[in-house]
């Protein structure tokens, strides 16, 4: 008896494992993330979903009207910008395979395709004392990086994600990549990129006792 209980508690579990993973082991529900057309795989490394577990944003996904949407180049520039949509995908593309770690314990690694930031900013010239950029978003969040980082890690900002244009859930029309970084320096709806001279600046969740730094720890 004891036997036919330990052969049912078995059964019991291969089917329950059945309905949860796919036939190449994905749980049900991170299947159901992927988006059409959103490629799962990329030079032999596995692609997460481009759209992450749940919503972590301040005031819920921002739905942007890009006929209207303009980004901004502000704070210490000799020639400040205000750039469409179609403007910033006009810049020459770079692509790069880069996870983002979330602070709730969870990462996913994406295929990002953007423009450099950098490229950006020297369309903007910024002056010598900046040292610090601040990404405004259209929820009213705000993250910085320090602008060295940004230019020597090659910093991208993304318009697409695992070759989708990059899905409203994480940021469209544009999500900075922030290498290296937790995903609270990975500002979403970007609709301003201000250069400052305070490299002390605090965002949103650094003014709420997150670490400055993010940076990411092995």
């Amino acid at each position: 008896m004891k036997r036919l209980f330990c052969l049912a508690s078995l059964l019991m579990c291969s089917l329950l494992l059945a309905s949860c993973s796919g036939t190449d082991g994905i749980s049900s529900a991170t299947e159901s993330r992927y988006q059409e057309l959103e490629i799962r795989e990329y030079n032999g490394v596995r692609l997460d979903p481009s759209i992450g577990p749940r919503d972590n944003s301040i005031s819920g996904v921002q739905q942007v009207n890009i006929a209207a949407y303009t980004l901004k180049v502000s704070g210490l520039v000799n020639n400040p910008l205000s750039l469409t949509y179609d403007d910033i995908l006009a810049l020459p593309a770079f692509e790069k395979l880069v996870t983002l770690n979330c602070v709730e314990g969870w990462d996913a690694t994406v295929l990002w395709k953007g423009v450099l930031l950098k490229d950006i900013i020297d369309m903007a010239s910024a002056e010598s004392a900046a040292n610090t950029v601040i990404f405004h978003s259209a929820d009213g969040y705000t993250t910085s990086l320090p602008l060295q980082d940004i230019i020597d890690k090659n910093i991208i900002l993304a318009y697409s994600s695992n070759g989708i244009t990059l899905p409203a859930e994480m940021g469209y029309p544009f999500i900075v990549v922030a290498e290296n970084k937790l995903g609270y320096k990975w500002a979403r709806w970007v609709n301003e990129i201000e250069l400052s001279d305070n490299p002390d600046y605090k965002g949103y969740w650094e003014t709420r006792g997150f670490d400055n730094e993010a940076e990411i720890t092995e």
